[in-house]
């Protein structure tokens, strides 16, 4: 059946006397940075079908990430999604800012006022399923309450956001293309006696002015991770919470993850892994760096994970299983003497090789035992095999979508050295 909301929550035009064409809601010299209908059209009409294979009657979406890839906005509120295909979405505030970032006139979907919760079942008609993965209990608990238990719709947002269109693959290489900056920036600035998170400052100051809005999504709680990462010589061996092969100190314990206030010393190993999110999508980068030359045995290990990388990249290409690719670039490791070193230290190893990436850091799929399902064509994934050691870590990381024919870098691949001398 078809559902349409009260009049009395009709969609409303922004009040008067706001101008929303002065350019304070825009990019750089005016560039309009909203989500093209055409890419909101298509993302909901994926999903409407999706709902109605997976024999759901709608779902409620409330999580500003999924809202956002799936309206252009991330107003307070939630949208419900119909497998009939139409789609409202329930806004407290800033209801005419929702409007204009989901195209005004040309919004392909309905934005009106949030009833009260008392009166919500009895608007949206129906019982949808809720992003129980996505929520804390208390609020789950609360929506059911409200909505009734129609099921969960987080695994079908997040496996339909895998497959990531022309338009999302654009932006990531634009983020890519920013990223590069950054470790450009890394390049001119690193020196002995610097202290790590002076060079991160540098970096983020070049991130900050093109559009970082300093937030990094992830769905693995507590969502918390630092964007960059440099840790030098025995910085790098420093475990942390963060599930990942490098942590380093971070500059305080609540910030345990990243750079801290050690100084760079000659001939030590540095890396550098830097995250950058371009309206909203996510490139990563590592890169090694060294006051004078490094030892012998820190170059063969990078030039193993090199290796390794890429025959990560070439599993994956030829559409091999994930949890295949992380089978073959283990092995390889364990052939070449780092299986004890591989992505952490003893307890502290990381299981995976390499993980998809979007609007999130922790997308899906992943090249860790247990996927077993290829990267899709369309699917992104940063891929970063990397070793640790008491004096300090190694490693590569780029980013790659998998197209027809073959792998494709949104990062900056062999334009940019795997290790520079300062």
């Amino acid at each position: 059946m078809t559902h349409s909301p009260p009049k009395a929550f009709g969609q409303m035009p922004p009040p008067r006397g706001m101008d929303w064409s002065n350019g304070a809601l825009s990019g750089p010299d005016g560039e309009d940075w909203r989500v093209p209908i055409s890419e909101l059209e298509q993302r909901q009409s994926r999903t409407a079908e999706a709902i109605a294979k997976a024999g759901q009657s709608s779902i409620w979406v409330q999580d500003p990430v999924d809202m956002y890839w799936l309206v252009g906005n991330r107003q307070t509120g939630g949208v419900h999604v119909h497998a009939n295909g139409m789609v409202t979405q329930y806004v407290r505030n800033s209801l005419e800012r929702a409007i204009f970032e989901s195209g005004e006139a040309d919004s392909p979907h309905q934005i009106v006022a949030h009833p009260r919760m008392s009166a919500l079942s009895e608007v949206i008609g129906d019982s949808p399923a809720l992003q129980l993965g996505r929520m804390p209990a208390s609020d789950a608990t609360f929506m059911q309450s409200k909505l009734g238990n129609g099921g969960d719709c987080t695994q079908l947002l997040w496996t339909l956001r895998e497959n990531k269109t022309d338009w999302e693959i654009e932006r990531m290489k634009e983020s890519g293309e920013i990223q590069r900056q950054m470790f450009d920036v890394i390049k001119e600035k690193g020196r002995e006696g610097i202290t790590e998170i002076e060079l991160a400052a540098a970096a983020d100051e070049v991130s900050r002015a093109a559009g970082f809005a300093g937030h990094i999504r992830m769905r693995k709680w507590p969502m918390d991770c630092e964007r960059v990462v440099i840790a030098s010589g025995s910085a790098g061996a420093v475990p942390t919470f963060f599930d990942s092969a490098v942590g380093a100190t971070g500059p305080h314990p609540l910030a345990a993850l990243g750079a801290g206030f050690k100084r760079i010393g000659k001939g030590e190993p540095v890396i550098v892994d830097i995250v950058h999110v371009h309206r909203g999508y996510v490139a990563d980068m590592t890169r090694m760096f060294s006051v004078g030359p490094m030892d012998d045995i820190w170059n063969q290990r990078l030039s193993d994970m090199d290796e390794i990388a890429r025959a990560v990249q070439n599993s994956l290409a030829r559409g091999d299983h994930c949890s295949e690719a992380w089978n073959i670039g283990h092995r390889l490791a364990v052939e070449m003497g780092h299986g004890e070193h591989l992505m952490g230290q003893g307890q502290n190893q990381a299981k995976f090789l390499g993980h998809s990436i979007g609007l999130e850091l922790d997308e899906t799929p992943v090249v860790a035992a247990g996927f077993d399902r290829p990267l899709a064509i369309g699917g992104t994934m940063a891929i970063e095999p990397k070793v640790i050691h008491p004096d300090g870590a190694i490693g590569v990381e780029d980013c790659w979508v998998r197209t027809s024919d073959g792998m494709e870098c949104l990062s900056s691949g062999e334009n940019f050295p795997l290790w520079t001398e300062w």
